[in-house]
């Protein structure tokens, strides 16, 4: 297309001053009014240049040397050409009247600095032609083309040079003057294509066809630029060099025409920008006020859950609700932490689009408040943490209480089986009718009962304790362990009492020796094993190797006694085999009962044989928990080596990350490649934290509590990996603002690094900010004069909200806010105006005309009617709406 061909062109043009100027208009007036085909196209054209202004008052010329003889047509002309209003014109007929109106226009027109050679009053009012037009020439220069500059040429040449360029890139136009290089039509046609291509189709015009090309341009000028048709076709052409202050007066109309539609264009490119930012920074508001309710509408849900502290009744229900956690803590909550980082990226990013685009900072919701979400955010991980705890303390409760429990019943059992029948015994009233021997042997007996029911006192304690810590630990079914510990200890006083009764009864003393023998040594031994078989079946709960292996070492222990204990079986045997040798030998009948105990031989090996059946057994319950002890530890020592490499590793990059975010061997750009970098590596070592995950819920699923081979708890991992992700994403958005505040207001790299610099310096604590102390220190070194006022006032610049620190991009906002160039408020109201055409007001026509739909209906939804007293139907007010757009008042 030719429109878009791009030609450089140089030119070169000779100065004149103004006195040579106006010397060169004289000649034209001596030369070229004497040719009547020019003083033909001067008449025609300045008369149609008259009209084009006078219309706008409602009048117009037929005759030129005629209707401005009276002077009050040529008064009101200069009045429309220059919007100043002229003296009050005299309203007699006669000839001193009209000179006098004449006069006072002549004079106006010397006021502008135009000097007037051979035009006097009295010419004109009487009707001279060639004065006359000279008089509209005059004008003309002065109004129409004086004015016109490009590259600080003017008049003439600021006109020729503007043709030039504007039709540089068009086929057979080469303007060189105002005469001959106008004839074809072809540099007029080209003026209105470069401008309006959509009313010329410039390939289908013919150089050879020159009436065709002119009528072509006069007919679209006057329809569609308002610019009033001044030449016939036909003069131009048959004129060897046509008239060429008729061309000009002609060609400025065009200039006018365009310069006015291009600061239109402008103004409304200025507009759609400002209005595209505004749009843009309330989607982002919108985006982070919705982002932010359903992110606390999840806090404000989740925090309850948490805080359900009701204890379930058994182990399951409560690994349930550790499973529910730990899906919590997987799947539920890292989603919300991402969304927590970005909302602070995009608040962060809003604000500084808001400080460089002049717009007043962004201000949420009530409750909204980038530091009430950390806040709700910090609640929620306290309540988490103490959630988990009471997990973790609940789940060993109740694993202390199911062994507990087992115990319980495991003693109250072997206690229940014991006493059977005790009570019946000691109500038997077989000693009335005994015989001395028989009650002396029934006493004997009764010792040895009361020697095992002492025993049996340490049994019944331990069943009162376990009862009371059940009681103690909240265990559900307490009621029933309460009511059989009550009856145990209630059978317990009662055989007590029985016990005494029936010693109390018995007279007496003696008894056999070798079977009061057996009793007395059958009944401690018969406790022992008794004793020995309730530890070798006795429950135990462990949690280290340690542990297992003092229980493994008691029993090697307990084993190591079995040769002394199996002398005592023999030896208590040996006795019941000297009872019955002495009864063969003296032909003594045995009632095959001892008379002082209820033990037999019998029971004696029985219990043995149980405790020789058992040992085997508890072995193997030692290893097997020995084992699960050392498959334990192994999963300590694996969580602990890859978080004794994590928990470092994490730390090393978050101090990579800091040392980057202050380096200034390169630039911002440098910077974010190196934390890109870092980002896709961290991204890359997910696969390594979700691992430690799987063995963190191995370990807990084992019922893992402690581990001596790391300081480092998967909490610890967890906390450090979310800091990481926010750090790193906190730190790309800073680096990302300082790119978009760097470009946005024109800083150097070398001026940021300078920046840098300094704040680094300053940064003693090196944790990215500065106190108030040291940034007043930075402040001075670069040279500011400070006094307290002053330094209070850049203060509430840097730290509006009183933390009390100043972060590198306050300083940095704080060193560019000065000299940044951005759109004004009043640069906007102007802009309007323009589209306005200068009112105080604009119409909804005018916006939908001149700035794209989408644009032209946000300004409509938005303004307000206007209520100023030249107000008319549909007229809105764009100050206010401009003052809004940058919170310098309210819509």
């Amino acid at each position: 297309m030719a429109t878009q061909i791009e030609t450089h062109i140089q030119y070169n043009h000779s100065y004149m001053t103004t006195e040579d100027y106006m010397a060169q208009e004289e000649d034209w007036d001596r030369d070229l009014l004497l040719d009547p085909a020019w003083e033909k196209q001067q008449r025609k054209t300045f008369t149609a240049w008259c009209n084009s202004h006078l219309r706008k008052a409602g009048t117009q010329i037929e005759n030129i040397e005629e209707d401005f003889r009276n002077g009050l047509k040529l008064m009101l002309l200069l009045e429309v050409i220059s919007g100043e209003r002229l003296p009050k014109p005299d309203k007699g007929k006669m000839r001193f009247h009209k000179i006098a109106n004449v006069n006072k226009a002549l004079d106006f027109i010397a006021s502008k600095g135009v000097k007037l050679v051979s035009i006097g009053a009295e010419e004109i009012v009487d009707g001279n032609l060639k004065m006359t037009l000279g008089m509209i020439w005059t004008i003309i220069l002065r109004f129409a083309i004086q004015d016109i500059s490009v590259e600080e040429t003017s008049a003439k040449e600021g006109l020729l040079l503007w043709c030039q360029r504007k039709t540089a890139p068009y086929r057979n136009v080469n303007v060189q003057n105002f005469h001959i290089s106008w004839k074809d039509g072809l540099a007029l046609c080209a003026l209105i294509h470069r401008h309006r291509p959509d009313l010329i189709d410039y390939a289908k015009l013919r150089k050879d066809d020159p009436i065709g090309n002119l009528n072509t341009a006069f007919e679209v000028a006057e329809k569609y630029l308002d610019i009033p048709k001044m030449l016939d076709a036909e003069d131009i052409v048959n004129t060897p060099k046509p008239d060429e202050k008729a061309i000009m007066t002609y060609v400025s109309c065009f200039y006018h025409a365009f310069a006015g539609a291009e600061q239109a264009e402008t103004a409304a490119n200025r507009i759609c920008k400002v209005l595209a930012v505004n749009q843009e920074n309330e989607k982002l508001m919108q985006e982070y006020e919705k982002l932010a309710s359903e992110l606390l509408e999840w806090i404000r849900r989740t925090i309850p859950w948490l805080e359900n502290r009701v204890p379930e009744k058994s182990m399951s229900a409560m690994q349930r609700k550790l499973e529910d956690f730990r899906d919590y803590r997987r799947v539920h909550k890292p989603p919300r932490v991402q969304e927590k980082c970005q909302l602070e990226i995009n608040f962060n990013t809003l604000q500084t689009k808001l400080r460089l685009s002049n717009r007043p900072a962004f201000m949420p919701s009530e409750g909204k408040m980038v530091s009430d979400i950390a806040n709700a955010w910090k609640g929620l991980e306290q309540v988490e943490k103490g959630y988990e705890e009471w997990l973790l303390t609940e789940i060993r409760r109740l694993e202390r209480l199911d062994h507990l429990a087992e115990k319980f019943k495991q003693k109250a059992s072997l206690h229940e089986t014991w006493t059977r029948g005790k009570e019946d015994m000691l109500l038997q009233k077989d000693y009335e009718s005994a015989t001395l021997y028989e009650i002396r042997a029934l006493l004997r007996k009764h010792e040895a009962f009361e020697s095992d029911l002492a025993a049996h006192q340490d049994r019944v304690e331990q069943i009162a304790a376990i009862a009371q810590e059940l009681n103690e630990l909240d265990y559900h079914d307490a009621a029933s362990v309460n009511s059989r510990c009550q009856a145990i200890c209630d059978q317990w006083d009662t055989l007590g009492t029985l016990t005494q009764k029936r010693r109390d009864s018995l007279e007496v003393k003696q008894s056999s020796r070798l079977y009061l023998e057996f009793a007395k040594r059958a009944a401690p031994f018969n406790n022992w094993m008794d004793g020995a078989i309730e530890d070798l079946q006795d429950m135990f709960i462990v949690h280290s190797i340690e542990e297992i292996q003092s229980l493994i070492t008691a029993h090697e222990q307990f084993k190591a006694t079995l040769p002394e204990a199996d002398k005592e079986r023999m030896a208590i045997l040996g006795i019941q085999n000297e009872i019955q040798k002495i009864a063969q030998t003296y032909g003594i009948k045995l009632s095959g009962v001892n008379p002082y105990t209820n033990l037999s031989h019998l029971d004696i090996a029985n219990k043995w044989d149980t405790v020789k059946q058992l040992v085997p057994h508890r072995d193997q319950t030692l290893q097997e928990e020995l084992a699960r002890q050392q498959a334990n530890e192994r999963l300590r020592r694996q969580f602990a080596a890859q978080a004794n490499i994590i928990g470092p590793w994490i730390q090393a990059k978050m101090e990579e990350i800091g040392h980057i975010s202050v380096d200034i061997s390169g630039s911002l750009e440098d910077q974010m490649n190196h934390l890109k970098q870092h980002e896709q590596n961290i991204i890359n070592y997910k696969a390594n934290i979700d691992k430690l995950e799987g063995d963190h819920q191995l370990i807990q699923e084992a019922l893992i509590f402690d581990n001596k081979h790391t300081s480092y708890t998967m909490e610890h991992i967890r906390v450090g990996w979310e800091q990481l992700l926010t750090t790193i994403a906190r730190t790309i958005n800073e680096v990302e603002n300082q790119i978009l505040t760097r470009d946005a207001k024109g800083i150097s790299q070398e001026q940021m690094n300078e920046f840098r610099a300094s704040f680094n310096h300053f940064d003693r604590k090196r944790n990215g900010m500065m106190d108030p102390d040291d940034f007043r220190a930075c402040l001075i070194s670069m040279g500011y004069d400070l006094g307290e006022v002053e330094f209070a006032r850049i203060m509430t610049l840097v730290d509006p909200n009183n933390t009390g620190v100043v972060t590198f991009q306050a300083f940095i906002d704080f060193m560019t806010r000065e000299t940044a160039e951005t759109d004004t408020a009043e640069q906007v109201m102007a802009s309007f105006k323009i589209l306005a055409s200068d009112k105080n007001y604009i119409t909804i026509e005018e916006l939908r005309r001149e700035l794209p739909p989408e644009q032209a209906e946000y300004c409509i939804s938005r303004m307000t009617k206007y209520s100023g007293a030249d107000t008319v139907s549909g007229a809105l007010d764009y100050v206010s709406f401009s003052s809004a757009l940058y919170g310098e008042s309210d819509l």
